[in-house]
């Protein structure tokens, strides 16, 4: 017997693995409005003209460049985007904050100090201050007047960040908190104007606070020398009975960790945007090197092997994509959900992002590694001249490393993503429990080797359906045998969100594909179709390999064998030529000289 999978148009939180969507309701770039690509473009030609020419400036950390250049996006409306209009920002909506954060994304250090200033510098006091600290602060952030920061990792508290050592004592008089401790790696550090640092109150209760710069007993270190971000201004900051005034402190006294964790869920969707937009680049630039350079006399863009990396960076770069604004999409409606129910602003939307919390962790690992895989190929294709500091390729490189990183590890995220939700199912939120016993029973009963639809996209359809039946397999068989000791068992956790993550965004790769082909027909969703099979095909080998690891550390006898064949089952996958369907997707790559997908 099957198990059965329903169909909605809205997802809750991480409600895609037993459910399923339409791809009509799905919403993906294509659906930009004009608007929307033309924010997009300005924020291409923002960094043409005012960031890419001036680099090298850059990562000099030329005093008072990357100030300038913050200004200067400012004035164009590129910090305020999510900003409120009665607060002087542009209001404009969740997506449209999103792609800015991916048109920006290209731009190397400056792009880390635009995320982090619009993001973790500015949301922290616009979702969480009250009426007084907003209108000090906002307007002058969202415009680039004043720059943000935000000071939460020590050196003893990375992602153990509850564990901050960082004190504050109220003053005898009752009108300051006396702020004791150092703050590290703090990005736009060196030149920020407001900075959100969180501090136990009497050792205890973990507390936010507005720092300005120039207060009493604080100071900051050098800049650090980093392998990349180099024009990233990074430094410490140190406070010594620093007086910062008992009208700043951010949201309640001892639920810092509410703010923390909030604003960590908006900024791991927008990491992935800006990595988006920064593999975009360096596919471009790939792409354009392969066009020019000759080796055996011909352009090396002519070559099989080439062809196979230039095609593989662009389907994962797509598949991402797909990925992002589907989510991204969710949270805005969300949102707007909130708020017609009565919500008001900052609760609308920080609900939104903790609803698809799961989400925007898996977006974070998938985006983080994304980039990491394009650069990396980025300079094999480039050759010797790849390892050359003469070429942007070998910038991106460095810079890249650090996005699996902040924003909560590769390994926090993941864990994380299994975590929130096996929560999610205990609280009643998600229902797993009546889908993971149909899985059950169907391991039990003979195999259905018959597609259940008829369609171009039956085939896809029902594989993606069996790999979610896989994860409850083995999800459900590992919390059944481990029970509460399954958290100390990272390495299955991680097994079960590599699963997970792969079938969210083939999921999505695949909705796209079909809106697409609806709308416009097969013959115009081509590529597409080539990009979504070529993925699903080898995610279906990589699901199967999590799957394995995650059983084989956990099962034994007639179950580890039962479970087995039941892995192979749902992630058994039709022959697929993905040779020819990757040379098709790099002729297009080839002749257009960029990624124009």
């Amino acid at each position: 017997m099957a198990a059965e999978v329903k169909t909605t148009a809205n997802h809750k939180g991480a409600e895609w693995l037993i459910r399923e969507s339409e791809p009509a309701a799905t919403y993906t770039p294509e659906d930009f409005n004009e608007e929307q690509r033309m924010v997009m473009e300005m924020c291409e030609g923002f960094l043409k003209t005012e960031v890419m020419n001036i680099l090298d400036r850059i990562d000099n950390l030329e005093p008072g460049l990357m100030p300038s250049l913050l200004e200067k996006a400012g004035e164009q409306g590129l910090l305020g985007t999510s900003v409120p209009e009665d607060l002087g920002g542009l209001g404009k909506d969740f997506v449209t904050s999103t792609i800015v954060n991916e048109g920006l994304g290209a731009g190397h250090s400056f792009s880390v100090a635009v995320s982090a200033h619009t993001g973790i510098g500015t949301l922290p006091i616009l979702y969480f201050g009250t009426p007084e600290q907003k209108q000090k602060y906002i307007p002058k952030l969202g415009s680039g007047e004043w720059k943000g920061a935000y000071g939460l990792t020590e050196p003893n508290s990375g992602s153990d960040a509850l564990s901050a050592k960082t004190t504050a004592r109220l003053s005898e008089d009752g009108k300051f908190y006396l702020l004791n401790g150092q703050k590290c790696w703090i990005t736009n550090g060196g030149f920020a104007d407001i900075y959100t640092v969180f501090a136990k109150i009497d050792g205890k209760q973990f507390t936010a606070f507005i720092i300005e710069r120039g207060m009493e007993g604080f100071t900051q270190g050098p800049e650090e020398h980093k392998m990349g971000i180099k024009g990233s201004s990074t430094v410490q900051l140190y406070f010594q009975d620093c007086k910062v005034p008992v009208e700043n402190v951010l949201g309640e006294i001892g639920k810092g960790h509410v703010i923390a964790f909030n604003i960590l869920n908006i900024g791991r969707l927008k990491l992935c945007a800006a990595a988006l937009g920064g593999a975009k680049g360096s596919l471009d630039v790939s792409i354009q090197y392969a066009n020019t350079r000759e080796q055996f006399k011909q352009p090396i863009a002519n070559f099989g092997a080439i062809q196979h990396k230039l095609a593989e960076m662009a389907i994962r770069t797509w598949v991402a994509e797909s990925a992002l604004y589907r989510t991204a999409s969710w949270i805005e409606e969300k949102e707007q959900e909130l708020l017609h129910s009565g919500k008001p602003f900052n609760e609308a939307l920080l609900g939104a992002a903790e609803e698809y919390a799961v989400e925007c962790a898996m977006l974070k690992v998938f985006g983080s590694e994304l980039l990491d895989f394009v650069v990396d190929e980025g300079v094999q294709v480039h050759g010797g001249n790849g390892y050359s500091a003469e070429y942007d390729i070998s910038r991106a490189y460095r810079d890249s490393r650090i996005n699996r990183i902040y924003e909560g590890t590769n390994e926090i995220n993941r864990l994380l993503t299994v975590d929130m939700i096996l929560k999610r199912a205990m609280k009643g939120k998600l229902d797993l429990m009546g889908p993971a016993m149909a899985v059950q029973k169907e391991l039990m009963s003979i195999p259905d080797f018959n597609s259940d639809e008829e369609g171009g996209f039956s085939a896809e359809k029902k594989l993606i359906r069996n790999m979610k039946k896989a994860i409850l397999m083995v999800a459900g068989a590992a919390v059944q045998k481990l029970m509460m000791q399954i958290e100390n068992e990272q390495e299955i956790l991680m097994n079960i969100a590599d699963m997970a993550i792969e079938v969210f965004h083939v999921e999505s790769a695949l909705l796209r594909t079909m809106k697409k082909a609806a709308l416009l027909g097969d013959a115009n969703a081509a590529i597409e179709t080539d990009i979504t099979r070529t993925y699903l095909y080898d995610a279906a080998d990589r699901v199967n390999k999590s799957g394995k690891d995650a059983i084989n550390a956990f099962a034994a006898g007639d179950e580890h064998r039962m479970m087995l064949l039941g892995l192979k089952r749902f992630t058994k996958a039709d022959p697929f030529n993905t040779k020819d369907a990757r040379r098709r997707i790099a002729a297009r790559l080839i002749s257009e000289n960029r990624y124009s997908l």
